[in-house]
């Protein structure tokens, strides 16, 4: 059998490390950690010593059942202060009764205590027990988990505030408090472990860094792609950006890093990414699209990271082109030309022919200019992750922008939650690298685990200290779930029972890349209705695995994997606990597809179309018939196999089906208005004279979820 980490066996015997490592450390097995190895003799002796805990309990409890209350022989001192033994006399029952009704009787008519009472109020008590812990910088997601909520109502509520938030934006403390006050919580800060940074030496000019912006298919791609002289877009599926991409440029011997966001809807949060560590944003627009709503959204995500704007109108050489429309939209947003006496710079392009696109080169280095981008490129390094992917020959592979510092091979370094040591540095042209400097995007190999997109990047003095620093973060992470667990009370059981009707569709995501799968992720979940509830109980990054299928058969969920296969063993599996797996490469598509699925578990509504009224004339006792009713069709028509009521001085006496239906001694489908007719009615016995039947079908309506 191979070794087992600490906290894999923890998990395993539902204890925290903590608790294992003091277990383990009694049993004679000092640990260090709860990464340290766990042998199977160790895991033997703890799960022996669980044994004799559990039997010692049992053997106590049975002790103390078979205590005897009233003894026959007791113990007692006699006259002379020596021990001695005495029966106790038997217990007469009727004398016990006796004695406790005029116990109760003396309570009942005692006088009660004038004094103050302490009202009780049952709603300040749950607000004050209501407490969960969070550390600063939680994300909206973070937040809604940690109170028990969705996240989108965490989202309104900040609506509600006066300021916009997505999904995975990150609040700080004030912000934090004063949303989770909002829905009666009250927040313990946990302490962030964070890195003690080496000194730098002074700040130096740095490249800028520009991120590039705007709507669906205004040509962002195609201006990298003509400044790269690459081919970009073909790359994409669906000529749709589904990644960050990061690149660096030299233009008249000056560095130019750019950042390509996606322009499609169900990007919004990995755009927000982009703003926040971007000097400068270039704002795309069509000069014959205009303003769009995702360019709004652009422009809302730069002024809240506070970056400049220099917005570059593309397609001048359609000839539908309209670029002063477009000045004129911007401006009625707070964005101002200079030539329209504004101070954001604007330049005129074509990505196509490559018009002005030297100008907005020389553009770019002038706000980079009037900004004065400074930063140290000595000392320890410090990033952020643009992008992360599990690749098949490299690993865990993650693209890091450089802001301060040098990074180099071999440095230890720790980023969010997972920790390491750089083993190579590539560019984007996946050449190896020797030394990155502020404003350099370069692709990390050494990481032990996958990092979240927007990850701080930080190197440090020692692996072992990243290595610290990393187990204590996944320990404070981890007392943010515990923190977030709740019991069950009386209001939410009441809640559960309301929602009895709201369907429930379970996913599995795996994608490529890390940032993908948040934004599919965060567009999913943000499709829940009342009626349809969304849930992704698994994400994660690399190939459709036989786990991921076992895990969707035992929730009943379907699996979507986005740029990604399915191994052999796990096709099989599907195969055989009849799992569904869809595979999709662009992403709007999945979540076309998971609409139409949210549809079908809707229950259908059933609706009542009236045929007709029917007067009864005459009864008629066959047999080896039964009951023929002699009618007179006084409205609509009456049609064989539809449903009939039967109603008698305006009650309802029976509901059924016509089973036949007759002219004279012919059988008929159906019989118009003023003619007389035979009606055999399914079970019915009771029926007589001037009954009214009214004929009637049910017709079954598929029901669609209205976004």
């Amino acid at each position: 059998m191979e070794k087992k980490r600490l906290h894999q066996v923890a998990k395993e015997f539902r204890i925290s490390a903590e608790a294992l490592i003091k277990i383990l450390a009694g049993l004679g097995f000092p640990h260090k950690g709860y990464m340290s190895p766990v042998t199977p003799d160790m895991i033997e002796a703890v799960r022996h010593k669980f044994e004799e805990d559990k039997a010692h309990l049992k053997e106590e409890y049975e002790r103390k059942r078979k205590f005897e209350p009233h003894p026959k022989v007791v113990k007692r001192k006699d006259s002379r202060g020596r021990w001695r033994k005495f029966r106790r006399p038997p217990i007469d029952q009727a004398k016990v009764v006796e004695k406790v009704k005029e116990t109760f009787a003396t309570f009942e008519h005692k006088e009660k205590k004038k004094k103050r009472e302490k009202i009780f109020h049952p709603e300040e008590e749950a607000v004050i027990t209501k407490k969960i812990k969070l550390s600063e910088f939680s994300t909206v997601s973070e937040l809604a988990s940690a109170i028990g909520i969705s996240s989108t109502e965490i989202i309104k509520k900040c609506m509600g505030l006066g300021f916009s938030a997505t999904i995975n934006q990150r609040l700080d403390m004030d912000t934090i408090m004063m949303v989770a006050d909002e829905f009666g919580f009250e927040v313990e800060p946990l302490e962030e472990i964070d890195v003690v940074e080496g000194v730098g030496e002074v700040n130096e000019q740095k490249p800028p860094v520009v991120t590039v912006m705007g709507h669906v298919d205004h040509g962002k791609t195609s201006l990298l792609d003509y400044i790269r002289k690459t081919n970009v877009t073909a790359r994409e599926s669906g000529g749709i950006t589904q990644h960050i991409g990061a690149y660096k440029i030299l233009h008249q011997g000056k560095k130019i890093t750019f950042l390509d966001t996606p322009g499609h809807e169900a990007f919004t949060a990995m755009r927000s990414r982009g703003a926040k560590v971007t000097d400068i944003v270039v704002l795309i627009v069509a000069a014959d699209d205009g303003v769009m709503p995702q360019t709004i959204e652009a422009m809302d995500h730069a002024k809240e990271a506070g970056a400049p704007i220099v917005v570059v109108i593309n397609k001048i050489d359609l000839p539908n082109s309209q670029p002063e429309r477009v000045k004129k939209q911007l401006a009625d947003r707070g964005v101002l030309a200079e030539d329209w006496g504004g101070k954001v710079l604007c330049v005129e392009i074509s990505a196509k022919t490559g018009q002005g696109i030297p100008e907005l080169l020389e553009a770019i280095l002038l706000e980079a200019e009037m900004l004065e981008l400074r930063a140290p490129r000595k000392g320890y390094s410090r990033g952020v992750v643009v992008e992360s992917s599990m690749s098949k020959g490299k690993g865990v592979t993650a693209t890091i922008l450089v802001q301060k510092g040098m990074l180099k091979k071999g440095d230890p370094f720790v980023c969010g939650l997972e920790s390491g040591r750089v083993r190579t540095i590539f560019d984007e042209w996946d050449k190896p690298f020797l030394h990155a400097f502020p404003s350099d995007p370069v692709v990390v190999l050494g990481f032990d685990g996958i990092p979240q997109v927007g990850d701080l990047f930080t190197v440090t003095r020692s692996e072992r200290e990243a290595r610290e620093i990393s187990q204590k973060r996944k320990l404070v992470k981890e007392e943010q779930k515990l923190s977030a667990a709740k019991k069950i009370t009386l209001s939410d059981f009441q809640k559960r029972l309301s929602e009895e009707g709201v369907k429930e569709l379970k996913l599995i995501l795996k994608g490529d890349v890390a940032g993908s799968i948040e934004a599919l992720s965060d567009s999913i979940e943000s499709l829940s209705t009342s009626d349809v509830k969304l849930t992704v109980i698994h994400k994660g990054v690399g190939t459709i695995n036989e786990s991921d299928v076992t895990l969707a058969s035992a929730s009943d969920a379907i699996i979507l994997g986005f740029h990604v296969g399915k191994d052999r063993n796990a096709s099989e599996l599907s195969e055989k606990e009849g799992v569904e797996i869809r595979l999709y490469d662009v992403i709007y598509e999945a979540i076309s597809d998971v609409k139409r699925a949210m549809s079908g578990l809707l229950e259908p509504e059933y609706r009542e179309n009236i045929l007709g009224k029917v007067e009864v004339k005459k009864i008629f006792k066959i047999p080896e018939v039964g009951l023929v009713i002699g009618c007179l069709v006084t409205e609509g028509i009456v049609q064989k196999d539809a449903k009939v009521r039967i109603n008698r001085d305006g009650t309802l006496i029976f509901e059924g089906k016509i089973t036949s239906l007759k002219r004279f001694k012919e059988d008929v489908s159906e019989v118009k208005s003023g003619l007389e007719c035979g009606i055999g009615i399914e079970n019915c016995t009771d029926v007589e004279k001037d009954d009214v039947l009214e004929v009637y079908t049910v017709e079954e309506i598929k029901r669609d979820i209205e976004w």
